[in-house]
């Protein structure tokens, strides 16, 4: 039950319970600031509206419909009667007029979607459903709405259609590198745009720890009596702090192939966000509305986007940021910074506690050195997988 009376029906394992309405919201209230930015300037860039109906015809669009029509069961009064619950809920508390189709598809990978140019479907899988409970799922359900509200649904399914194309074009060098260039842009653009729907989907369930429990089921399966969301957000935070240079180097590596951020760090600035001003502003009922966003200066976005990462570099712990952050200032020793952060890549280990240091010149060797000598301990392991 929403604030105002909001009824919802037909599942009687949906609390009711009050929840906040934000009539004509805009998806500006709660977007991350760099998938802000971008929106702002595609929303009011001349023609794009022309461009995109035009390109339409060359996605398989319609072929994803069908397939969905004919092979996932639709969400509505008769099936799945409590997702449809949810999903209207969420469409009211959203202040979204038309509900989107939903579709519930055979899939044992927890998953969720939200494509389309014309109109948005979302689209789940079986795998999530028999994962979460009612008020995890309800979160999931808020964060496709806020997707669909943001108009995601649109460059989602030009990612989906650019990387299939990647796939058919790899064997032409130049073109697959074009391709490859423009999925790696809107990968890390959606990868923010994730972050906004999240937010979204706190703003639906307005239960921050069922969104977190959501995220560790995500990350670590059905087994909550094993898991903890206070050592789960620790890990987050020895993610970012952790390592070297070389670490920072494979952190980057890891995240560009993905299109969702990595749980733990989704978790951590969800929970940021839950405890800002900008979230209990929304609460309280001061927000952004859509009447509003025809006036929205593509400058002003690009300049809170551009604030934005400023300040995720200078707060950051990661050691990379901290170079970063070092070199703006005009830290002194710069160099010497950096060559330590790599210097595990070639030292030997350092002498244990109580060895007698070696007193021969730096650019010298013992002359019996053994040639079999063991790799260095602080060698880093061989990566495996991407660990989604």
């Amino acid at each position: 039950m929403s604030d105002d009376g909001h009824e919802q029906s037909g599942h009687e394992r949906v609390p009711s319970r009050r929840r906040k309405r934000f009539p004509g919201i805009s998806s500006r209230a709660y977007e991350h600031p760099a998938d802000r930015s971008a929106l702002v300037a595609l929303r009011r860039l001349s023609g794009f509206d022309t461009v995109f109906k035009a390109l339409s015809g060359l996605l398989p669009e319609r072929s994803l419909r069908l397939l969905f029509l004919s092979d996932s069961v639709r969400v509505s009064d008769q099936q799945f009667t409590h997702l449809n619950d949810m999903l209207r809920d969420a469409c009211y508390i959203l202040d979204l007029e038309k509900v989107p189709p939903m579709y519930v598809t055979q899939d044992p990978q927890p998953n969720a979607m939200c494509i389309g140019l014309d109109e948005p479907i979302i689209v789940v899988t079986t795998g999530l459903v028999e994962l979460l409970d009612e008020e995890e799922m309800r979160a999931v359900v808020g964060h496709e709405v806020g997707h669909a509200l943001s108009g995601h649904s649109v460059y989602r399914t030009i990612l989906l259609f650019l990387t299939s194309l990647a796939l058919k074009v790899a064997w032409i060098p130049l073109g697959n590198l074009a391709i490859l260039a423009i999925v790696t842009a809107l990968r890390e653009w959606f990868r923010k745009s994730e972050l906004s729907a999240d937010r979204a989907g706190l703003l639906v369930g307005q239960d921050l720890r069922a969104s977190m429990r959501g995220l560790m089921k995500i990350a670590g399966g059905n087994h909550l009596h094993e898991m903890n969301v206070d050592a789960f957000l620790k890990q987050a935070e020895e993610y970012e702090e952790g390592g070297d240079l070389r670490d920072s180097v494979l952190k980057i590596l890891n995240v560009l192939p993905r299109s969702h951020p990595f749980t733990t760090v989704r978790a951590a600035e969800l929970k940021k966000w839950a405890e800002s001003r900008d979230h209990q502003r929304i609460m309280d009922g001061h927000y952004p509305r859509r009447t509003e966003d025809k006036d929205t200066s593509v400058g002003d976005s690009f300049k809170e986007s551009a604030a934005s990462y400023a300040s995720d570099v200078k707060s950051s712990k990661d050691p990379l940021m901290k170079l970063v952050t070092d070199f703006a200032g005009g830290a002194g020793g710069l160099g010497g910074r950096v060559k330590r952060g790599f210097e595990g890549f070639t030292s030997a280990p350092p002498p244990k506690d109580g060895a007698p240091k070696d007193s021969a010149p730096e650019d010298s060797a013992p002359e019996d050195a053994s040639t079999d000598e063991a790799p260095p301990r602080d060698t880093p392991p061989q990566a495996e997988g991407d660990g989604a």
